[in-house]
């Protein structure tokens, strides 16, 4: 029985020691041992607005159709055939091939016009050298008329007055007529010589025309202009032109030829944070398809009007960023992040931006202090993505929770006059 009750003393006692335990010594609930404190950290700070684009080249030669397809008449063709991208090229390799049926249709109907335009040029030259031949036919034999009338006068010296009269009346009579047909002709002459010209025009025009479709339809096999590597042409709304893909009077450009050893990466930033960017300012840039490689560049355009992103209410702005030095690997159209810095601070205090939290009043943290775990109100300062800068309430070193404890609403707000004194 003393051997039972003295297990119940020693049950109750041990009992005893541990709730008073539980009540003297700093509290350390069950979810703030699961959490993993941070230290605050000193040293630099950036501010960065962080994007994703694509690599374009700073410079590129076109790869274009045909260029007289207006003047032809001809407004649109289609691409039929088209090199893969990316394929490296040299000067007068083959790229592309237009859709000919167009050009092919219109050239038999100007066949048709030309040769019927031949057959008028033809007929209208045999008919005026014909009607000229007959005039000068008709001059020579009325030049042999007024011979045969001088000789009647000179024979009729001996005959009557009346007589003679006759043969000189006839006589003057021939050679006004001569005179006469002499200048119809020369009429006639430049008459002809007017209307050959007129038919000559007409049908070398056609000829032009004809000869024009002809060398046309040489141009729709397009080859490069020099030696590269083709890439897709982009039209206005990003649609890349490729087998089937129109191409304009106005705009023929099939393809590029980028120089890759000036790469620019094109992106767009939010309204809310285009106020930040500025040109010059550094940017780090990382390529998806090569993680391991880091690249720097520098804001070198933005745009003056923003777009609309499509099924979006939110409106961007171009922003477009050179890529510093070259390297071979990179390539149009790779996808790449941009963390373009807009502030640098070299010796600053800054947490995880998930320690931060907002009242009503400033911002506080819950920060460890031993065993235990405090509501700390805090000043902060400017923010990235990841991290924001404190000011005022924290010091290098001390730790701090990433999310809120149990306990939080039972805590009494620490320093809480630092927000009295943020504008310091």
């Amino acid at each position: 029985m003393f051997h039972v009750k003295q297990k119940v003393y020693w049950g109750g006692g041990i009992l005893l020691t541990l709730l008073l335990l539980w009540w003297l010594v700093p509290s350390k609930s069950a979810d703030d041992s699961t959490q993993i404190p941070v230290s605050v950290k000193r040293g630099p700070f950036s501010v960065l607005v962080t994007t994703t684009g694509e690599l374009s080249a700073s410079h590129s030669e076109k790869i274009n159709g045909p260029d007289g397809l207006q003047a032809s008449g001809i407004y649109q063709a289609k691409i039929t055939d088209l090199i893969a991208e990316g394929t490296l090229v040299k000067a007068g390799d083959y790229v592309a091939t237009l859709d000919r049926s167009e050009v092919e249709n219109r050239l038999k109907d100007m066949e048709t016009e030309y040769q019927r335009n031949e057959s008028e040029y033809t007929k209208t030259r045999l008919d005026t050298t014909m009607q000229l031949r007959t005039i000068r036919n008709d001059l020579i034999n009325m030049k042999y008329d007024l011979e045969e009338k001088k000789i009647v006068l000179a024979q009729s010296k001996f005959e009557p007055k009346a007589t003679i009269r006759q043969a000189q009346i006839n006589l003057d009579k021939a050679q006004r007529a001569l005179a006469q047909s002499q200048k119809d002709y020369q009429l006639k002459k430049q008459q002809a010589k007017a209307q050959m010209k007129g038919v000559e025009a007409g049908f070398a025009r056609i000829g032009r025309r004809r000869q024009a479709l002809v060398d046309l339809l040489d141009k729709f096999v397009i080859r490069a202009s020099k030696s590269g590597m083709v890439i897709y042409f982009r039209e206005w709304n990003g649609t890349r032109r490729t087998v089937g893909s129109p191409i304009s009077a106005w705009d023929p450009t099939v393809a590029t030829l980028p120089d890759l050893s000036s790469m620019v990466s094109k992106t767009y930033v939010n309204e809310i944070d285009i106020s930040k960017v500025k040109k010059g300012q550094v940017v780090n840039i990382g390529v998806d398809a090569f993680p391991k490689r880091k690249y720097t560049g520098q804001v070198i355009r933005i745009a003056n009007i923003g777009e609309q992103l499509p099924h979006t209410d939110a409106k961007v702005f171009e922003v477009v960023i050179q890529v510093n030095g070259s390297d071979s690997i990179l390539r149009p159209a790779m996808t790449t992040s941009n963390a373009i810095v807009t502030r640098k601070l070299s010796d600053v205090l800054y947490i995880p931006l998930e320690a931060l939290h907002n009242g009503p009043k400033g911002s506080y943290v819950y920060k460890k202090e031993g065993y235990s775990t405090v509501k700390q109100a805090v000043v902060s300062g400017v923010a990235n993505e990841n991290e924001v800068v404190v000011t005022k309430g924290l010091e290098q070193g001390d730790k701090v929770l990433l999310t809120i404890p149990k306990r939080a609403q039972k805590m009494e707000l620490h320093d809480a006059q630092l927000w009295d004194q943020q504008g310091d």
